[in-house]
């Protein structure tokens, strides 16, 4: 039982320090496995040093200790540059004790003789400081060290200091777990209760026995922090808050482009780098983003935008685009067919001289109305009726004239009113004088006049002329008449 409480203490104690892992990743790892105890090498055997520690080094069967269990436990913490500190503490059995006497019988010609010294336990606990040669060597499998460091060993009811000069190899299976292999030189540096330190007394006790212990067991590293679950350790990670790719430290490209979303301009478009990953749909050179125009190639200097007839306005703002002019004059050539300082892009009447208040066309003159007055009073009505007089053949041709003057003047606006004698009720002759206007109306825009530009009403018997107490009178104030009541650029009427 006591030395099981040993064994306890040594394996609490590597466990609960803080000590050495492979890299600054995971800075933390455990190993486990078991151990070998050779004590040939205190026994003095050789012509020298190396010939007495050296030569049989590897002659397990006949020299090694091996408790065939886990009989080992270490911690170890990386602390940077290559190097890591640990804890180890391990148990053994020495029923295999080495012992120099040439003189015995059943030495092994070298004086060697090897006893049974009762199966003494063995327990250390040894503090060791590390240094990794797998940066160096730039190996990602393979994973060279040395070691010293220092311990205390308990054997049978003895114990003692060691110093422990070591030396081994891990072969990673993965970035975390792989195969570690050590041994270690415990040379011990106090007397045990033997009067002979170093050597053996033949009665199987072992006085200060300097030994090399060996160890082959299962390395994990861990504690390593990966924040955003990518795989990339947060401090290796520029971007430890959200998932990323290995190749961009840990940053995410969300669109794919190769550009890291915090470099990108446009992260969630697939795009070029010469755009800062931003799209260009047109090819011109411009991100689409910044592009009036992004599916047509254009100008930069017209964000995007084309220019065909080249006057410098973009052709979405050129009101000629496919001929130059100047940007006062919307894109267009100064051009003025009608010759009246209007130009055509801005003129109503283009052939038709007229003032740039009135947009290029003709004022109405008063011959003109005075000629609308006269051929609209001359278009006749079937009685009581709103068509045209049966058998008039002058009503078209009067028509056609009011038309022929209509026409010069393209944003006037005309009311046609019709009016009525008083022969009848007021709501008849209300709506028999607004259907008659309505035919004047119609029959003028059958021949081609602009209905915008016209308007109808009826008044009854509202305006007279003349007098309707006689017939003379009433057949004059059964009439049409055409009114001009100003421009579409003055509003509604």
């Amino acid at each position: 039982m006591k030395h099981l409480n040993k064994l306890l203490v040594a394996v609490l104690m590597a466990m609960g320090l803080n000590a050495h892992a492979q890299d600054s990743n995971n800075p933390w790892a455990i190993s486990f496995g078991v151990n070998a105890v050779d004590t040939r090498t205190s026994s003095g055997a050789g012509s020298g040093f190396f010939d007495q520690h050296f030569s049989q080094l590897f002659d397990a069967k006949d020299n090694w200790n091996i408790l065939p269990s886990l009989s080992y436990i270490g911690v170890n913490r990386y602390v940077g540059s290559g190097f890591s500190v640990g804890l180890q503490g391990s148990v053994n059995k020495i029923d295999k004790a080495v012992y120099f006497r040439p003189t015995a019988p059943g030495h092994d010609g070298r004086g060697n003789v090897v006893t049974n010294p009762g199966d003494l336990m063995y327990y250390g606990i040894d503090a060791t400081i590390k240094y990794s040669f797998q940066e160096l060597i730039k190996s990602k499998v393979i994973d060279p060290s040395l070691s010293v460091g220092g311990g205390y060993t308990f054997l049978g009811d003895d114990s003692f200091g060691t110093v422990n000069p070591g030396a081994g190899i891990t072969f990673w299976f993965t970035d975390a777990i792989g195969l570690e292999l050590a041994t270690r030189y415990k040379w011990a540096v106090a007397a045990g209760s033997g009067d002979n330190p170093g050597r053996n007394d033949y009665n199987g006790e072992i006085d200060t026995p300097s030994h090399f212990q060996h160890t082959a067991g299962l390395i994990f590293k861990f504690g390593g922090k990966d924040t955003d679950g990518d795989g990339i350790y947060d401090k290796d990670d520029a971007c430890p808050d959200v998932a990323g790719l290995k190749q961009f430290n840990g940053c995410p490209d969300t669109d794919g482009d190769g550009i890291v979303d915090a470099s990108d301009a446009c992260p969630d478009v697939f795009g070029l780098a010469a755009l800062n990953g931003c799209p260009d749909t047109d090819g011109d050179g411009i991100a689409d983003k910044d592009d009036a125009c992004p599916d047509v190639a254009g100008l930069a200097a017209l964000k995007g935008c084309p220019d065909t007839d080249g006057d410098g306005i973009a052709d979405k703002d050129d009101k000629c685009p496919t001929v130059a002019g100047p940007k006062e004059n919307g894109g267009c050539p100064f051009l003025d067919a009608d010759k009246d300082g209007v130009a055509d892009k801005d003129d109503d009447c283009p052939t038709v001289p007229g003032p740039a208040s009135n947009r290029g066309c003709p004022e109405v003159t008063s011959a003109a109305l005075e000629d609308l007055k006269v051929q609209a009073r001359a278009i006749y009505f079937n009685s009581g009726k709103a068509t045209f007089k049966t058998g008039d053949k002058e009503t078209p041709a009067r028509l056609d004239a009011i038309k022929e003057i209509l026409k010069n003047y393209p944003n006037a606006k005309f009311s046609i009113e019709g009016h009525t004698d008083s022969t009848g009720s007021a709501k008849i002759n209300d709506k028999l004088s607004q259907d008659r206007a309505n035919a004047v109306l119609n029959a003028l825009v059958e021949r081609g006049v602009n209905p915008e530009n016209l308007e109808a009403k009826g008044f009854g018997s509202s305006q007279p002329v003349a007098s309707n107490k006689t017939a003379a009178g009433k057949a004059q104030n059964r009439r049409t008449e055409i009114r001009h009541v100003g421009s579409k650029y003055q509003g509604k009427i």
